[in-house]
């Protein structure tokens, strides 16, 4: 079965990793260096529809003023006649949000400092990104931290001192957001590096409630408790972030020089680029066919797409592919695969029936499956995307990942769905897996 192969400009595409309301994210490579990226790809038609353009702006120039190791970087904007393509940095080593539940506090701090070192960054650009939380920290293949997705990120107008619009997830943010009456940016990104410290060293939230206005009450009187195993250093820490009152609330450079924080601490060491040229960010909307990057389509199939070996290796966490074939090494991820040996349209059907099973809207289309729920304290959506890819003569993989909905959430629905599709999944005696996939 032949691979059907997508390039835009210099760019070969790959599968979807990542879809939200407005964009989808691809991996892709560039053909000229070969290097790994990844691109976010947005329709002009959706951008207009939703009046969405000063905001898509607003957020690449955001990416390319926040340049630093601990932020995902922004290669380039490319357009055509009816897209946006936005190329990335490639992150390899999935979600720090993975690795929750299981760290050891020296741990926590590295990965807390790395954090702050990139908030302040973007504090001192004038940016505050307004949507921290563990599931927009990746790793890179080292294990250093990643700061992701600026789509809420604001630069306040000049004159202003105040944001004042509600946004973000809501436990991570800050009291003065919810109260409606304006608030510091710096202020509420902090509180919720606060919330992050306290879930990388718990395993849980300090704040959690199904039901949104005990949950508002309680982040408004900064109701929580910490653990008794915390040491002084870090109780004390926290309570400092999780400060109700904005105005008394530590700051970035207190808690730079906090003890707690400073142990082992190595501030990262970059060079800046001098100027950042905004002048190709409206260059991209505007409608001038000269800018247009060439896309090409080639080989339409009926079935299931193919995955090479090197996008499978690639796409698998951390290089490794043990996790296709071990179930219990899949801790809390966005993005989840396993591997049958059954027939695609076999694997499709069996899908279909479990999800209806489970109450769950079907939607289907060539080899993709879109399950669509409630969540489960009835607060919003919650959907999930199934894509089957052949990897080898009848061998197929299934990727799953969350589209909509708390991670968390997401993570019980997949062991549910694993287990009543235990026939499907193909388990294959140790030693046999790596050299069955070539």
């Amino acid at each position: 079965m032949k691979k059907v192969s997508r390039k835009v400009g210099k760019y070969e595409v790959g599968q979807t990793i990542g879809k939200g309301t407005f964009a989808k994210v691809k991996f892709a490579r560039n053909t000229e260096t070969r290097d790994s990226v990844a691109m976010k790809v947005l329709a002009r038609t959706t951008i207009l529809k939703h009046k969405m353009v000063d905001q898509i702006k607003r957020e690449i120039s955001i990416m390319k003023i926040v340049q630093h190791p601990y932020i995902v970087r922004l290669h380039e904007v490319l357009a055509s006649r009816t897209k946006i393509y936005i190329i990335l940095e490639f992150v390899t080593g999935g979600q720090l949000l993975d690795k929750i539940g299981k760290l050891p506090e020296n741990e926590c701090r590295r990965y807390f400092q790395q954090l702050i070192d990139a908030v302040a960054h973007c504090h001192n650009k004038g940016v505050y990104h307004r949507d921290l939380k563990p599931e927009n920290l990746l790793l890179d293949a080292c294990g250093n931290i990643k700061v992701s997705d600026f789509g809420l990120s604001a630069l306040p107008q000049q004159g202003v001192g105040l944001l004042h619009t509600t946004c973000g997830t809501p436990n991570y943010v800050a009291p003065e957001v919810l109260r409606s009456r304006g608030y510091d940016g710096a202020a509420s990104d902090v509180w919720s590096c606060g919330v992050i410290l306290y879930v990388l060293l718990t395993g849980y939230l300090p704040f959690d409630e199904t039901n949104l206005p005990t949950l508002y009450e309680k982040i408004n009187a900064a109701e929580f408790s910490c653990p008794s195993w915390f040491c002084f250093g870090v109780k004390s820490l926290i309570h400092k972030i999780l400060d109700p009152n904005p105005k008394t609330r530590i700051q970035i450079e207190g808690i730079r020089k906090d003890p707690w924080f400073r142990k082992n601490y190595v501030p990262v060491k970059y060079r800046e680029d001098k100027e950042v040229n905004l002048d190709g960010v409206c260059a991209v909307f505007d409608d001038i066919q000269d800018n247009y990057v060439a896309e090409k389509l080639e080989n339409h199939e009926a079935g299931p797409l193919m995955m090479n070996a090197f996008e499978m290796i690639t796409l698998s966490q951390g290089l490794n592919l043990s996790a296709l074939f071990d179930r219990g090494q899949d801790y809390v991820k966005r993005q989840t695969r396993f591997v049958s040996r059954k027939p695609a349209k076999f694997i499709t059907s069996t899908i279909e029936a479990v999800a209806e099973s489970m109450n769950l809207k079907v939607h289907t289309h060539n080899f993709k499956i879109r399950l669509e729920g409630i969540s489960a304290n009835k607060a919003g959506q919650f959907a999930v995307v199934l894509d089957v890819f052949e990897v080898a003569p009848s061998i197929f993989m299934v990727d799953v990942r969350k589209a909509a909905g708390d991670t968390l959430e997401y993570h019980k629905f997949y062991k549910d769905l694993c287990a009543k599709l235990d026939n499907i999944i193909w388990k294959p005696t140790d030693g046999v897996a790596s050299q069955s996939l070539y």
